[in-house]
């Protein structure tokens, strides 16, 4: 489907600017992906390029706080990987979502469970015994 929906845009004179501008962008956005951080990088659409300043929006003030102190960095590294990017501009749009990432459930290093099962063995029976019983069982 995106392959036909491509050649149909390269086949018409006048969409051919659209379909390279389409591309410049997605080429641009996933630059932005490789070098910013995962979950800033999750949470932010680049929007466009014009003048050299990159336009980025954001789901919230606080990932838009976060990402104004690594404009510096971002710009090197955006460079580095022959982008034509001088600056960047973070615009907050509340109504944009990105889907969560899947959290994996971590599990707990020897030490943790040592010290939980030691812990457990110090307590009578209750409900909080039983808990950490089941805790060092099941993470193992």
């Amino acid at each position: 489907m995106a392959q036909r929906f491509k050649s149909l845009l390269s086949g018409n004179q006048e969409l051919r600017p659209l379909l390279a501008k389409a591309q410049a962008l997605s080429a641009l956005h996933r630059h932005f992906i490789g070098v910013a951080p995962p979950h800033l990088a999750q949470s932010s659409q680049v929007l466009g390029l014009q003048s050299g300043t990159l336009s980025v929006a954001v789901a919230n003030a606080a990932f838009a706080a976060k990402l104004r102190q690594l404009v510096p960095e971002l710009i090197v590294m955006l460079q580095n990987r022959g982008c034509e990017v001088s600056g960047i501009r973070v615009k907050v749009q509340v109504s944009f979502h990105r889907s969560h990432p899947v959290s994996i459930p971590r599990k707990l290093g020897k030490t943790a469970r040592d010290a939980l099962n030691e812990l457990s063995q110090t307590l009578g029976d209750s409900p909080l015994k039983l808990a950490l019983k089941k805790m060092v069982e099941t993470k193992e």
